[in-house]
């Protein structure tokens, strides 16, 4: 009988999406909006992102499929390569980020070199791919566990003074706008992974909601925990953050056990998307090649400023998923057999286009929303047409 993954497990998987330097760095981003403003574009984009990525995580849990294999399903065959190309390369440079982010941090802690930090979780990822996805479930476990309390003591202990410094915040201001499109841009970079996971659920439905629950409350708890250290220290150095807080050898672990846990979903996705376009690829393997150079890339450039990149992945999974979601849930159809969906990639670059221009308006809901709403329109309206020319 094929083994297939528990609820419990996919859970694990997804709180070591979510506990990570790349979410508290970015929440550090909010503090110049206080507690109240930050809290809010936070919890609602959280919310927004992902029931985005609840969509796309049952889409893959219902027909078996990848990401990538599911994204075909709206743009053929080959349509579909393009997103798996842009896929992989989001991929790579996730992990390289944070390799980077996390050897920068784990340096500043405990002095032994950055590009030795780098190795050392480089060789750590390579080990989770190794172990791979349906043998991680007791592994995760021991990893989660220790992780949670060492991000609990984080937590506590920054947030216990974090009130008594709304004045202390440091930062360029930033329109609520702009920040509830950084706390969306988060959950829709997992938007075309979730399917490698939950489509090996026991659960589909089960496993798609309990993956994008738990991932959507352990971001919102990393960006809490970023935005209040930015309050109470006036700064957004999360190695200086946490020394400023007394943890030395915990914040080690957290840096160390977080940057794993989440980079390891990046590699091995990266494997399994390269697949899509190449069938003779192993995702395994792919997936140690792409640590490998995710390691390389971190020890040779500086990445400290990752907003910019978040803004691109919205550009274009936002408007991906908006057509998929209308291709599957309300269309019903299946193109992946076609050799390319046309309409649909035109739709798609218009959503592109859209979401591209409307970050230089400024609109209080953003720019996700009102892509996507134009894009599921757009859509649908070229669908009927189509049927009715066809009628």
């Amino acid at each position: 009988m094929e083994k297939r993954t528990s609820i419990p497990a996919n859970a694990l998987i997804w709180f070591g999406a979510g506990v990570s330097l790349a979410e508290i760095l970015t929440g550090t981003f909010f503090a110049p909006l206080g507690f109240r403003d930050g809290g809010i574009a936070i919890i609602a984009g959280h919310v927004i992102g992902c029931f985005l990525l609840f969509l796309a995580g049952l889409i893959g849990a219902r027909t078996r499929r990848s990401a990538m294999e599911t994204v075909k399903m709206a743009f053929g065959a080959r349509g579909g390569l393009l997103f798996a190309v842009l896929n992989v390369m989001q991929l790579v440079g996730w992990t390289s980020i944070m390799i980077y982010d996390g050897a920068l941090a784990a340096n500043s802690v405990m002095d032994a070199g950055h590009w030795i930090w780098c190795l050392v979780i480089g060789a750590l990822i390579i080990v989770w791919i190794r172990i791979g996805i349906l043998q991680i479930e007791r592994v995760n476990a021991v990893a989660m566990t220790g992780l949670f309390l060492l991000t609990v003591l984080l937590c506590s202990v920054i947030m216990g003074g974090a009130g008594t410094a709304e004045g202390s915040a440091a930062g360029e201001a930033m329109s609520f706008a702009m920040a509830l499109e950084l706390s969306i841009a988060m959950p829709l970079s997992w938007l075309p992974l979730i399917s490698d996971y939950t489509r090996e659920a026991e659960k589909p439905a089960a496993a798609a909601a309990a993956s994008a629950l738990v991932y959507g409350l352990v971001s919102c708890w990393m960006y809490f925990i970023g935005m209040g250290a930015a309050i109470l220290t006036g700064q957004s150095d999360i190695a200086k953050i946490m020394l400023h807080a007394g943890l030395g050898a915990a914040g080690l672990g957290v840096i160390i056990l977080s940057t794993v846990t989440t980079t390891y979903l990046d590699a091995y996705s990266a494997g399994v998307s390269s697949e899509s376009f190449q069938k003779r690829l192993a995702g395994r393997p792919v997936g140690i090649l792409v640590t490998v150079v995710g390691t390389v890339a971190a020890c040779l450039y500086p990445m400290d400023d990752i907003t910019g990149f978040l803004y691109i992945i919205g550009s274009v999974f936002a408007p991906m998923i908006a057509v998929q979601m209308t291709s599957y849930f309300i269309l019903h159809e299946d193109t992946a057999a076609d050799p390319m969906n046309t309409v649909n990639l035109s739709v798609w670059f218009v959503g592109f286009l859209c979401y591209r221009y409307l970050m230089t308006v400024e609109l209080p809901v953003g720019s996700t929303l009102p892509t996507m709403a134009l894009t599921i329109a757009l859509t649908y309206a070229v669908h009927r047409l189509r049927k009715k020319r066809a009628a």
